[in-house]
Order: C-alpha cells, then structure tokens, then sequence
C-alpha cells in the first residue's frame, strides 16, 4: 500500500497517514512492529510502521476528529485509563507515550482483561494490566507508584465523574490533566445527553476541575462526549 505519512500539526506522537486512494487516516507509530491489536491495518512509511487508528472503535480517536484542540497524553507520560476493556485505544495510548512513558490498565472485568493481558501486555513492556473496580481507587493503589501526568477514564458506570474525580485525587499531580468519555445512557437514559453532560461537568468543576473542551462524538459514537479538564 502506498502511503504517505506526517506528524499531526497539533499532538506529539500522533500521526496523519495519507492512503493511496488519497483518504486521511490518523495513526501512531508501532510500539510492536508487525502487531496489530484489532485487526487495524499496518502501514509502513520511510521505514516505520503504523498503526491505523479507527474512529469507530476508539473514543479518542473520534473526538481528535471531531476537532479536539487539546490531547494532553504525550511521548513518556504516565497514564492511568479506567476501563481500559481489551486495550483498543489504551494500545494506542501505548503507542503515545512510548517506551519511557506507561500505562496503567484498570478493567474489573475478568474475561476482558484475559484479552487485554493476552493481546496486548504480553507485548508491550509499558502498559500494566490490573484486574479492579474503579470506584475503589484504593484497591490498586499499591500497584501505581508516584503520580500520574493523565487520567482518562472510559467506563460504563453510572457515576463516570466522580469515580474518575476520586481516582484523581489518589493519583493525579498538581496541575495535571484528564480526559473524560461520557456515555450518556449508561448514566441516565431518561435524559437528553446535553443534560447528562452538564451534569458531569458541574462535578468535575465542584472538585476543581478547569473544563478545557467538550467535544460531542457523534456520528462515531452516540449520545457520547470527551471532556478535557485540568485541576
């Protein structure tokens, strides 16, 4: 496949890749050469290679294309994802931060973190899988040493605000950053989305978090929103 590559005008360690047929995908640069996570093509461009990342299956690629202006993951952060699932986007994350950077994977389910440890840690030496609720940051806090530049949170709770808001009080350094996925139903389907967001929002300002952005992140997901916060 002839491609063309280049860095994203915008964020470090994310990359526009141009296909033959002239369409723009986004992209990261593979942290395990000849894996692939989710069946997502791998292309090779001067002697690299990526990893196209699909909208569709990742929030935060959808919202980078629905015109987020802030990504505060870079190259050597430590991040802590709440929800990590099989590790579609937090593989990318991966990808991000790098070989001096890490990940810290929470997932409480037991089947799903198979598949994340399986596909994906066994792999890639910077993500750490742990098998926990993330409503009680207090259990695997002995797993996570020092603080955390980013917290992104992607878990389908009816509280995504404060459990991600509790997490960050354990875990996040001062002035530090946080991405948050709100999946409008499974707060409250009796709700218009625009509500269940301000909502959300209303937390995270209470516990005195600076709302950066909010991005709604249809037509790739549904009665979906990322909010960019910092404290």
């Amino acid at each position: 496949m002839q491609v063309k590559v280049k860095p994203h005008p915008r964020f470090p360690a994310i990359f526009q890749v141009t296909l033959e047929s002239g369409v723009q995908r986004l992209a990261t640069r593979n942290l395990t050469p000849s894996r692939n996570v989710y069946s997502e093509k791998l292309v090779k461009y001067k002697g690299v290679e990526y990893r196209l990342w699909d909208p569709f299956r990742s929030k935060l690629a959808a919202a980078i294309l629905r015109g987020l202006r802030k990504v505060p993951i870079k190259p050597s952060h430590r991040v802590l994802y709440l929800g990590a699932a099989s590790g579609t986007t937090a593989s990318h994350v991966s990808d991000i931060v790098g070989e001096k950077g890490h990940v810290y994977c929470v997932e409480f389910a037991p089947r799903t973190i198979r598949e994340l440890v399986n596909n994906v840690c066994t792999f890639r030496r910077n993500i750490s899988p742990i098998l926990e609720d993330a409503r009680f940051p207090e259990k695997y806090a002995i797993f996570i040493s020092g603080k955390i530049d980013d917290v992104y949170c992607d878990i389908a709770q009816p509280e995504q605000a404060k459990v991600l808001v509790n997490n960050t009080d354990l875990f996040l350094k001062r002035s530090g950053w946080i991405m948050l996925a709100i999946k409008a139903q499974s707060i409250d389907v009796t709700k218009e989305p625009s509500e269940i967001y301000k909502q959300e929002v209303k937390i995270l300002k209470k516990r005195g978090f600076q709302i950066e952005e909010i991005v709604d992140l249809e037509p790739y997901d549904k009665a979906h929103a990322m909010i960019v916060a910092r404290k």
